[in-house]
């Protein structure tokens, strides 16, 4: 629903030789009115497009001249001139289709004569011998034969001078583009030729008549002679592998069709088959065909040759109703063979993608042929065969694959694989419920059900199931499985291929259960299984679930079945009031919006009236637009904005709607909502545009015959008048938002809202009217907003406003005023060297306004030469604009000049005054706004070019030396004293890039001085003066930090490569490259490269090297486009260069080794990248070639650099998406360079190959997401990885027997493996696949002793990481015999020799085997539970290693966590009601287990002993649980449990207290969540005294914080009465005591203190009021204590604990109708609410919204708003906060006492002035990166907005002055000496102070608003003011404040 423009067609007008125009001239007539007129007119016309209606009249004249039964000379003339005409046409012009069409509809009188014309003109066509002249001929003969009747003929009648013509142009081309090897445009072209060629070749085989039999000729004709030359260029082509892929694929075809079309039918079939076996009997062969073919006979073939041949076998011959025979069918089984053995080898993703086509074609064919086909070959190819097994194996490995269009190939493989089953086991309409009892079937149902559903090949899989056997049977065996796939749907990757998997599902069900239905009440039962599960989401999921369900499933849902929606409605409406939603949950209205809106969008809701009043309330609409959840919010809109008729009147209730929610909704933090809400409204807008055309045209024609729809029922002028108003409003609302200080949401919310208005509602042009035009409604003040928004700190809200400029019609303001013009553009040259780096783009952005709106100064004009162009105001053309960019250019470029040479005299003086890298900044972007191909001014430009080259040149030079040290970020003192100046002049100017790589070879040894000599310096450095201080800009004495000086370096460096990157387009794309037009010379070229490359090759500082590759990519880019050959392959010898240098670094080399290679693998990436794509990226594969070969390991020192640089050049590559798949069959030699270098004992070579190492993880197993160490998303079956990767497979294998063998020594010696950690990474990420085939050869089982074995090693990481590995590569139903196995290998008590490193390795292998399988999905399954149980018994045997027998307590501790997850694996009962545990004697012996742990027996140990936090932790968790359920078991009679929880609680290690105490509080929080008592085990009840105890001794900090959160939890009615005899305390003493921990500690334990104290204090409250009067005294402390937790530089902890008190008081203090704080208090509470109301956090403006909510909610306030129990966003909470306020000071009779702290808050109290005042006159200092104070969502004014809003309202209901005269005099007074401060501080200010004082002009702006607001009141108060007006401006928006 996008206004959008319609596309002019452009046709190339036909025309005529001088011959056939003069022939035509001859034989027009006098009336015109013979054909020869016609053409004669027709040839004549300029416009293509006028031309066609000519064409068209021809056949019509013919066919009248065919009754008179004449075909006279002129007929006969103009029929030639016709042919002419038609050859002359390119093959893609119109007017050829359209000449086409009228040629075959030629009377048959006259097609004699016309074959005749077309032969003879074809004839000398196919004459033609200028090779650039053949594509034009090929393309004639393609559109002959293209359905072309006359053609065809034509074609047929010269056949073998177009079989001869063909043979010639293919060989000639292909001869051409073997000279033009390396100029790729040039072989682009030729290649295209060829490919065409050959297709042409390919169509006259298929169609010509004379070769359809040629077999059966047995001639030496010239036509049998060109059709063996054409079958051998063929055969070469398909061999040739410098030719496209493309061309190869078509030449096979073409060999086989010549093949069939030349050969004897029946002997077809086993000559194909002997080729494709590379079997050829070349004896037995014709001598034609051996001649042809001789490379494909008796040499060997290449793979890609083999498989394009397998490719036109499958194409090319016909396997319909097997009418090859039984020697077809062995033709089709040779031919899967040999795809079976290619797809072994073959790695290049072209040619897997190839292969994927090519199988899938296979099967279509099988399908074909098993139609008809014998019993043995349905044997060969049912589902049980060895062909179908390996078919499926190919799914499996290839359904993950990146490639989404293999992907696809799966699908198609694996639906044809189930078809051609149906057809070998009877006919194809067998029933589906025979065909899902077929075994085959139902176990491939089976086990595709048993998968992961993270795999995306299920739902392929699963989905041609479906269509096969129907749902029903899947339903049947999984009847959850729709809920199953639903709960998918939160991941992106897998959102399509569930929501394609549902709708196959519902879809199939429905029509099956309609079928079988004999009433309609089939649809509760499809509406139960499938639109239930999706409420649930819509209510209870997570919210990128609902948002994927929304938008994929729910369309299709609908789609399939409309009438769902009134039934989804009426569920969602009983629920909406209940299920309200909050700031996490949309709730069931969030549901319902986003059903209707699903619904409207799709075309599903007719109306959208209807809709609001059938469907949902106006109420619930505009809840919806302020809903506290953002998604409700976009739905709503989405729901008014959006409808399937773009041209559906917008109604005045949605555009009421709109308005509000903009009014709330512009400061979102969230990007992606931002961009909703302004896609949406943009929408809207299009609507308007769209509907008031429709309004227009009604309105002209005053058409009345429609009474009854929507668009007459008013009147069209009302409609438009309603939409011009509407679009004034939006437009007002967003300029008041862009008032100061407005957040940085709010700006590109309300620019980007503009922005689009500006582009949907056009310039009127010609009939077109425009409801709207943005620029009527944009005076001076608003232009100065928009103007004012390039001083933001925000470069896209500077872009944003620039555009919107750009888009206004024309210019609002006409600058009249030089001096303003003057002002503006100095303030540009000022801000273009600041040391501030932002400054700069403000700049550029102001040069180019004044530069593209004629606004410069009239000095500027000197700068150019050229006077002749007018400049007239306004006037945008591209010569003005040109001629203003050269002189701002000219401009800047002379101060530049200066300044660099000032730079070279001192860089420090230029970092601290001027850094230059702002005037090139603003070069730069002036240059990248003109169209640099077309300029006009070319003599003027030609001397600029070069001065900036030069001068670029000589910036380099400058910072170069500090960008090539070896350390540029710790290069200059920090000191300021003179010697240290004079210390750092030296360096500078002497400091060259002099480190090397000695350090591989032989340790530095600095020399040292004893003293530093300052009369040496001074001589060899006569620039210094030691005594000279550096001045700042304005003459101030200036630090001169390193920091500075570096930034100024790199920047400079920055913009420098920019410029050079944005001059390298001017070079011209013309084939002649010499041309006088071209602004860059070829020699100019290569400086530029050889600048890119000194500095990308020594530059050690990151920000200047990606930044200069970043302008390099754009030269090599335009170098790769360039006609001219020697730069076209400048990037290729810049690669050979760069490789020697690297392959022979020395140590004298100044590459940079160190700082991962430094700028190296950016070069070489930016020469790669930008290698044409569709070539055959010859540069990649020899450079990885080069790069492979270097990063393996070595024994020669002088090699450990160049295996640096390789290693850090692959990661980069690995990294590099642009290569894509291209870099994919080079990942395996990646990993085995990263695996062997992590092995070298340098450590430079180790460090490179894990950065390497780790790349390659995320390059084939993707990026990670998940929190989990190895997140399901990112592994992969070994299958999959192993057939991608097949030389893996032996390699790791060897390392991980390598690693094994040597992992622990018999001699106990610690023998680290290296590589170890990267197998083991590697391996962990593999599993085995149900799916995987048992006669792979590539089985993961020999891994899996390796494995075993590592978990021996001495290292405890290693252990750990091989028992992880182990896990992936055991099948879940061979876990217990896993675990049983790994048990019997522990020894026994009695055994004398063990190792405790074995033990531990064996143990963890076990526990993460344990592990893996309790959070299998089968742990329910009974015979499961019973794999466990015997799992159980085995640990019997070896319980010695929990007890104390056993002496470690590593090996202890992981034993115990064993026997704990056996605990909770085994929790439900056996049929005899009896638990496991129990029957087996479990918690028995888990029981002496405790008993006799240290935790009875307290621990012998004096010292730390190895593993004691770890077996402290694991002995808790198993005495916690073992309590919980011998509680659980026995109610209240718990005298066997061998631990209590007191005793736990009173242990004296923290880690056993702190456990216990996580426990307890997990328990009672839900409790106390609302759940109520009884939910509490009788075990907990009467507990307080014991927390009340340990609260008063603990020390340990976490542990306290854990006992104050349970107190907070619990009931203080039953702890506080204890707190006496507890703890002698009473109940006020123990508040003073938590409320001294409030105030004293840190903050987490501060947040529970008060959280606990507020609990206590609102207890007592709720209580009579002789309780109440034991907390009041400490009520103030309390408040004083809320209000300090508040503060914005405060933990986010504080803040959120604050917000949390506030909600649960409320009802107490802040809206209580009897106030019980004093008012000073109460409003101090208010106060806190707004500034939490306005924290930058989300999650505490989420928590400050629900105080809002409540305080709206009571009883006293719940009449103050309309939105009182809503769940509301804070945005609007702010607003209806200072509602609710202003009301209860009505309400509490507090008006007069509470006005002036309102007022107060107005002013902005606390902000002092003063401080800006000294601020502004105290010297400067420039902090480098000090930006404007950034706010991202608080906006002090939108606070001042609302409260002058409600105060105006609060006082015009107020019929007396509540201020007394004294306290108003005050206030007027403060006001007063406010406002005229303000005044002096403006006139202190530059004249362009918001661009040059950005910060001091928006703060001083702010108080502005702030005091002429609260001016306004008083004089109202005063009674200057009379009500009306005062509530005339109350209701007005900001903008008149504002401007």
């Amino acid at each position: 629903m996008v206004v959008k423009k319609k596309k002019e067609m452009q046709v190339t007008a036909l025309t005529v030789c001088h011959q056939d125009l003069e022939t035509l001239r001859s034989l027009a007539d006098a009336e015109g009115k013979n054909l020869a007129s016609l053409l004669l007119h027709c040839v004549q016309l300029t416009n293509g497009v006028s031309q066609i209606p000519y064409v068209k009249q021809i056949v019509p004249f013919l066919e009248k001249a065919d009754k008179h039964g004449t075909c006279n000379p002129t007929i006969r003339s103009c029929l030639d001139i016709l042919a002419g005409i038609y050859l002359s046409l390119s093959l893609k012009n119109p007017l050829k289709k359209v000449l086409t069409s009228s040629l075959n509809c030629l009377p048959e009188f006259f097609l004699t004569e016309a074959i005749q014309s077309f032969t003879s003109r074809l004839q000398e066509e196919l004459n033609t011998t200028d090779l650039y002249s053949y594509r034009k001929v090929i393309d004639n003969i393609s559109s002959c034969l293209e359905n072309f009747n006359l053609g065809i003929t034509s074609v047929n009648n010269l056949l073998k001078n177009v079989l001869h013509f063909l043979q010639k142009s293919l060989i000639e081309i292909s001869e051409e583009n073997r000279k033009f090897a390396g100029n790729h445009i040039v072989q682009t072209q030729l290649m295209n030729d060829l490919l065409v060629g050959i297709r042409v070749s390919v169509m006259l085989v298929q169609k010509a008549q004379g070769l359809q039999r040629i077999h059966l000729k047995i001639s030496d004709s010239p036509m049998w002679h060109s059709m063996c030359g054409l079958l051998n260029i063929f055969t070469k082509f398909l061999s040739d592998d410098d030719l496209l892929q493309t061309i190869q694929s078509t030449s096979g075809l073409a060999v086989i069709l010549f093949v069939k079309a030349m050969f004897h039918p029946e002997k077809i079939p086993d000559l194909i088959s002997s080729l494709l076996l590379r079997s050829v009997d070349c004896t037995s062969v014709p001598e034609w065909f051996l001649d042809s073919c001789r490379s494909l006979c008796c040499t060997a073939v290449s793979e890609s040759a083999l498989l394009f041949l397998c490719q036109g076998t499958l194409t090319m011959l016909d396997w319909q109703n097997g009418r090859m025979g039984l020697s077809g069918e062995a033709l089709l089984l040779d031919t899967v063979h040999v795809l079976f053995t290619l797809s072994s080898h073959i790695k290049e993703s072209t040619l897997e993608m190839f292969l994927s086509r090519i199988l899938a074609s296979w099967t279509i064919a099988a399908i074909h042929v098993l139609e008809s086909s014998s019993p043995s070959l349905k044997d060969s190819l049912n589902g049980n065969s060895s062909i179908v097994r390996r078919l499926l194996e190919y799914v499996y490995t290839h359904w993950e694959h990146p490639l989404d269009a293999l992907r696809h190939q799966t699908k198609i493989i694996f639906r044809n694989i189930l078809q051609m089953h149906q057809l070998t086991v009877g006919k194809s309409g067998l029933e589906e419920s025979d065909l899902a009892a077929d075994r085959f079937i139902f176990e491939l149902t089976e086990s595709l059900l048993r998968l992961e559903w993270h795999i995306k090949g299920k739902y392929i899989c699963l989905g041609c199931l479906v269509d096969c056997i129907g749902v029903e049977h899947i339903l049947a065996v999984a009847k959850t499985i729709p809920s199953q796939i639903l709960e998918m749907m939160g991941d992106q990757s897998l959102v399509p291929y569930a929501s394609d998997l549902l709708e196959t599902m519902f879809k199939n069900h429905k029509s099956h259960l309609k079928s079988q239905a004999v009433d309609s009440t089939w649809i509760d039962q499809w509406h139960e299984t499938w639109v239930s599960p999706l409420l649930y989401i819509l209510c209870e999921g997570n919210l990128d679930q609902k948002s994927y369900v929304i938008d994929y499933y729910l369309p299709k849902l609908l789609n399939c079945n409309p009438e769902s929606l009134s039934y989804m409605v009426k569920i969602l409406q009983t629920s909406a009031d209940a299920k309200t939603g909050s700031y996490t949950s949309r709730g069931a209205l969030g549901a319902l919006v986003a059903c209707l809106r699903t619904a409207r969008a799709h075309g599903h809701l007719q109306s959208a009236t209807d809709a609001w009043r059938d469907l949902v309330s106006s109420a619930r609409i505009k809840q919806g637009l302020i809903h506290q959840h953002y998604q409700v919010r976009i739905d709503t809109l989405g729901l008014l904005c959006e409808s399937n008729r773009s041209t559906e009147i917008v109604s005045t209730e949605e555009m009421q709607w709109i308005q509000f929610f903009i009014t709330y909704n512009l400061n979102s933090q969230s990007p992606g909502v931002r961009q909703q809400i302004c896609s949406l409204l943009k929408k809207l807008f299009c609507r308007i545009q769209e509907s008031s055309q429709v309004l227009y045209k009604l309105e002209q024609s005053k058409s009345k015959q429609e009474p009854e729809n929507e668009l007459t029922k008013q009147h069209p002028s009302v409609s438009l008048q309603q939409y011009k108003t509407f679009m004034s409003s939006i437009c007002n609302s967003l300029f008041e938002a862009l008032f100061p200080g407005s957040s940085y949401p709010t700006r590109f919310s309300a620019l980007t809202i503009l922005g689009s208005i500006a582009e949907v509602f056009p310039v009127p042009e010609g009939q077109v009217q425009t409801v709207y035009q943005l620029s009527d409604d944009i005076d001076v003040s608003r232009f100065q907003i928009l103007i004012e928004c390039f001083a933001s700190t925000f470069e896209t809200v500077k872009t944003l406003a620039f555009d919107l400029l750009m888009k206004l019609a024309k210019p609002v303001v006409q600058f009249q005023d030089s001096e303003k013009l003057e002002d503006l553009f100095q303030a540009a040259l000022s801000l273009s060297t600041s040391t501030k780096p932002y400054d700069c783009v403000t700049a550029s952005y102001l040069m180019n306004f004044l530069i593209w709106h004629n606004a410069l100064p009239s000095a500027l004009s000197a700068y150019l030469k050229t006077q002749h162009i007018a400049c007239r105001d306004g006037d945008k053309s591209a010569a003005v604009v040109e001629s203003n960019t050269l002189m701002v250019i000219k401009c800047l470029l002379e101060n530049l000049e200066q300044e660099v040479s000032q730079a070279e005299n001192s860089l420090l003086q230029a970092a601290a005054s001027f850094p230059v890298y702002g005037r090139v900044h603003c070069i730069t972007r002036a240059l990248q706004k003109l169209p640099l191909n077309s300029l006009q001014l070319v003599s003027e430009w030609k001397p600029v070019v070069e001065k900036l080259l030069s001068v670029s040149y000589r910036l380099s030079a400058v910072v170069s030396p500090v960008i090539q040290s070896s350390s540029p970020e710790g290069l200059i003192p920090m000191d300021t004293d003179s010697e240290s100046a004079s210390r750092l002049q030296m360096i500078l100017n002497e400091i060259q890039p002099r480190d090397t790589n000695d350090y591989f070879n032989q340790a530095k040894i600095l020399k040292e001085r004893d003293s530093f000599d300052l009369e040496d310096l001074n001589a060899n450095v006569p620039n210094v003066d030691t005594s000279a201080e550096i001045k700042g800009k304005e003459g101030k004495p200036c630090d001169v930090t390193a920091q500075m000086v570096l930034v100024c370096c790199w920047r400079s460096m920055k913009e420098v490569a920019l410029l050079l990157g944005t001059l390298c387009q001017l070079l011209p794309m013309q084939p002649v490259p010499a041309s006088p037009e071209g602004l860059l010379t070829v020699e100019q070229v290569k400086e530029i490269g050889d600048h890119f490359k000194q500095h990308l090759l020594q530059s050690r500082h990151r920000g200047a090297f990606e930044l200069a590759y970043t302008g390099f990519v754009k030269l090599t880019e335009i170098l790769n486009r360039c006609p001219n050959v020697s730069l076209q392959k400048l990037p290729e010898q810049w690669l050979w260069n760069v490789l020697e240098e690297i392959k022979s670094s020395d140590p004298s080399s100044k590459l940079c080794a160190t700082r991962r290679s430094a700028g190296i693998p950016f070069y070489i990436q930016a020469l790669l990248a930008s290698e044409p794509k569709k070539g055959k990226m010859d540069l990649l594969k020899i450079t990885m070639k080069e790069l492979i070969s270097l990063a393996g390991p070595t024994d020669d020192s002088q090699s450990r650099v160049p295996q640096v640089h390789a290693l850090n050049i692959l990661r980069a590559l690995f990294r590099d998406t642009r290569l894509g798949e291209n870099i994919i069959p080079y990942v395996a030699d990646g990993a085995k360079a990263a695996i062997l270098g992590f092995t070298s004992p340098v450590w430079a070579v180790r460090n490179s190959s894990t950065l390497l190492f780790s790349t390659l993880i995320t390059r084939i197993f993707g990026v990670q997401r998940g929190k989990d160490e190895l997140f399901k998303k990112n592994t992969m079956t070994g299958s999959e990885f192993f057939s991608r990767f097949p030389e893996l497979y032996p390699f790791l294998l060897k390392q991980l027997e390598a690693v094994a063998s040597t992992v622990d020594s018999d001699i106990g010696e610690l023998n680290r493996h290296p590589s170890m950690f990267l197998l083991l990474l590697v391996l962990g990420r593999l599993y085995p696949s149900p799916m995987d085939g048992t006669y792979s050869a590539l089985s993961m089982a020999p891994f899996v002793p390796f494995i075993m074995r590592c978990g021996c090693s001495p290292v405890y990481r290693s252990r750990e990481m091989a028992a992880r590995a182990l896990v992936p590569f055991v099948m879940i139903d061979e876990i217990p015999n896993t675990i049983r196995t790994l048990l019997a290998k522990l020894p026994n008590c009695t055994d004398q020799c063990f190792r405790q490193n074995h033990i531990h390795g064996t143990l963890l292998q076990v526990f993460h085997l344990l592990q893996a399988f309790s959070d299998s999905k089968y742990r329910m399954n009974a015979y499961f539970q019973q794999e466990l149980a015997d799992v159980a018994v085995c640990t019997q045997a070896k319980l010695w290693l929990a007890k104390r027998q056993n002496p470690c307590l590593v090996t202890r501790a992981v034993y115990i966590d064993i026997l704990f997850l056996l605990t909770r694996c085994l929790d439900k009962l056996t049929k005899g009601n009896q638990p496991v545990l129990d029957h087996l004697g479990f918690w028995e012996e888990i029981r002496k287990i405790i008993s006799g742990s240290e935790l009875i027996t307290g621990f012998p140990y004096t010292f730390t002993v190895p593993g004691l936090p770890q077996y402290l932790q694991s002995i808790t968790k198993l005495a916690i649980a073992t309590v919980w359920a011998m509680a659980a078991q026995t109610g209240e009679h718990t005298v066997d449990v061998p631990i209590s929880f007191s005793q736990l609680l009173e242990s004296s290690f923290p880690e056993v207290r702190l456990l216990t105490l996580e426990a307890l509080w997990e328990r009672f929080s839900v409790a106390a969540s609302g759940l109520g008592k009884k939910e509490l085990p009788p075990l907990l009840w009467n507990m307080g005294g014991t927390f009340l105890i340990l609260a008063m001794k603990e020390n340990h900090p976490e542990c306290f914080c854990k006992i104050l959160k349970i107190l907070h939890c619990m009931d203080p009615s039953e702890w506080l009465p204890q707190t006496e005899c507890c703890v002698h305390l009473t109940p006020k003493e123990f508040l003073n005591w938590t409320m001294d921990i409030a105030s004293n500690e840190r903050s987490e334990i501060q947040s529970a203190a008060l959280r606990l104290a507020s609990k206590v204090i609102a207890h007592y409250m709720g209580m009579c009021d002789e309780t109440r009067g034991l907390v009041s005294p400490k009520l103030q402390q309390w408040v004083q204590l809320v209000v300090s937790s508040c503060g914005e530089h405060l933990p986010t902890e504080s803040r959120l604990a604050a917000a949390e008190i506030l909600t649960s008081t409320t009802p107490f203090f802040l809206t209580n109708p009897h106030p019980i704080l004093g008012l000073q208090d109460t409003l101090a509470l208010w106060r806190c609410v707004l500034t939490l109301l306005q924290s930058e956090e989300q999650a505490i403006r989420d928590a400050a919204t629900e105080t809002v909510t409540t305080a709206m909610s009571q009883g006293n306030t719940c009449r103050s708003t309309e939105f009182a129990f809503c769940q509301v966003d804070a945005s609007i909470a702010l607003d209806l906060a200072l509602a609710v306020l202003c009301d209860l000071l009505l309400q509490w009779d507090q008006l007069a006492p509470g006005l002036p702290v309102l007022l107060g808050w107005l002013l902005g109290e606390g902000d002092d002035l003063t401080v800006c005042v000294e601020n502004m006159h105290q010297a400067e200092d420039d902090y480098l990166f000090e930006k404007a104070e950034v706010n991202f969502w608080a906006e002090s004014l939108i606070l001042v907005k609302y409260l002058s809003k409600h105060l105006s309202r609060l006082l015009s209901k107020s019929s007396w002055n509540p201020l007394s005269p004294a306290s108003l005099c005050h206030l007027q007074r403060t006001t007063s000496e406010q406002s005229h401060l303000l005044s002096q501080l403006f006139r202190e200010l530059p004249p362009t102070a918001e661009f040059l004082k950005t910060v001091e002009f928006t703060r001083l702006r702010i108080q502005e608003e702030r005091t002429q607001a609260c001016l306004r009141l008083l004089a109202f108060l005063e009674g200057k003011e009379g009500k009306d007006t005062l509530l005339l401006r109350a209701s007005e928006s900001l903008q008149k404040q504002i401007t």
